[in-house]
């Protein structure tokens, strides 16, 4: 069957593409964890009826002479039962002409793998939850009511390109700041492009107490945590340099926007220590920080940074194969900038008929440093943590600095080969 439909990747998803390698391959997980064991048949029938209403992901990306592009085609999703790490390749020679997303299960938990470039975190929940409704619905339907899952946004708008939809001119006055060399964490890398998993649970409510105490707001909390552990294992030579927070930001709170493709920019908080800082100092600057960037004056200049890529004419004129490793080493010089990411996905709800069927959330991103994804369901507070390295010091200091302020702490982690 011949498709004519195809889209534009946008500007976020070109770096992806250009950027993708086997350690950090730019994929993402969110997995859903039920009160029951997972059964295959009713699972690959549930990703069948998601996939029919999200034909925006039944894509496969392939070269042009200037840029990529998103085709869709007729390949349908496959369950398995998990056989490989989180965040797998999902961009590479194997994968070519076929899907650039999974959904595989182990025990009572529902994995789906998105390569990035085909949308970001709030995409991929949406995505997540249809097939959790499809396969609660297929295996307890006299519990399971008719439910709207989705937004009901027309096909046009969850296709869109809301990058290239909102950008305007760069606005008048606004000065960027002009960001130093990171702190990168020390220590030899995992073996084989491998990375380290980890899952924290917490009581919310008891979190969000702490950073009440603290005069912040719980992202800036947890941050200020990380940094402070961060700091502590820093060499004393390298405490010159800054530590850097990169925080991604969903773009759908400043623009009305349904695209279930990327729409999200970064914000970045820095801060070089000094022997005088306390934690309470640290997080308060962090938060302050924060709130400067978050400002819809800065959201709209960072937009403007985004969208110059495709918009400047010596940029566009100038075939992929020459545009890809200009395009990454322009990442890799932002890596440079960036200590460790951290990412708020925020409160994460279903309808209350899903929800007594359902025991947590949790997501993980791909990284060539540390990464750490935050989302709250129901009462608990749960933390999604990736690294590339071998010593697991900093993250020991970070429980242990939660831990230490009375903090009930639930920790899960992977196993890695030698």
């Amino acid at each position: 069957m011949a498709h004519d439909t195809w889209y534009r990747v946008d500007n976020v998803a070109k770096v992806f593409l250009a950027s993708a390698n086997d350690r950090d391959t730019r994929s993402f997980r969110m997995t859903c964890t039920l009160k029951e064991e997972i059964e295959e048949e009713a699972l690959s029938q549930a990703v069948l009826l998601a996939a029919k209403e999200r034909p925006q992901y039944q894509v496969t990306i392939l070269r042009g002479v200037f840029w990529h592009y998103m085709e869709q085609i007729d390949d349908l999703p496959v369950v398995e039962k998990e056989n490989e790490r989180p965040c797998p390749m999902l961009i590479d020679s194997k994968t070519f002409g076929k899907l650039h997303y999974k959904v595989t299960y182990f025990n009572n938990r529902i994995n789906l793998d998105f390569f990035h470039a085909i949308a970001d975190g709030n995409g991929a929940i949406e995505f997540l939850n249809l097939i959790v409704y499809h396969y609660l619905k297929i295996k307890h339907p006299k519990n399971i009511p008719d439910l709207a899952m989705t937004s009901g946004a027309s096909e046009a708008a969850l296709s869109q390109d809301d990058f290239s939809h909102y950008f305007s001119k760069k606005p008048a006055g606004f000065k960027k700041k002009k960001l130093r060399r990171a702190y990168h964490l020390k220590g030899s890398r995992l073996p084989y492009n491998q990375l380290q998993f980890f899952e924290v649970h917490m009581k919310v409510d008891d979190l969000l107490k702490k950073a009440h105490e603290a005069e912040v707001s719980l992202t800036s909390y947890v941050a200020a945590r990380l940094m402070m552990s961060i700091y502590k294992d820093m060499p004393v030579i390298k405490r010159i340099q800054p530590v850097t927070i990169s925080m991604p930001v969903n773009l759908r709170n400043y623009y009305p926007s349904s695209t279930s493709r990327n729409f999200f920019n970064s914000v970045t908080v820095s801060h070089t220590f000094k022997n005088t800082d306390t934690f309470e100092s640290v997080a308060k600057e962090f938060n302050k920080d924060l709130k400067a960037e978050l400002t819809p004056e800065a959201v709209e200049a960072r937009m403007y940074d985004y969208e110059k890529l495709e918009k400047f004419f010596f940029i566009r004129v100038f075939p992929l194969f020459i545009k890809n490793p200009v395009v990454n080493m322009v990442t890799r010089k932002q890596t440079k900038q960036v200590t460790a990411v951290v990412s708020n996905l925020g409160r994460l709800a279903v309808p209350e008929e899903l929800s007594e069927f359902i025991d947590s959330y949790c997501a993980y991103c791909s990284t060539s440093s540390m990464f750490v994804v935050l989302n709250t369901y129901k009462d608990e507070f749960i933390m999604g943590i990736s690294s590339a390295y071998k010593s697991t010091q900093v993250l020991r200091d970070f429980i242990k600095g939660l831990s230490d302020e009375g903090l009930e702490i639930t920790l899960y982690s992977t196993e890695v080969s030698d």
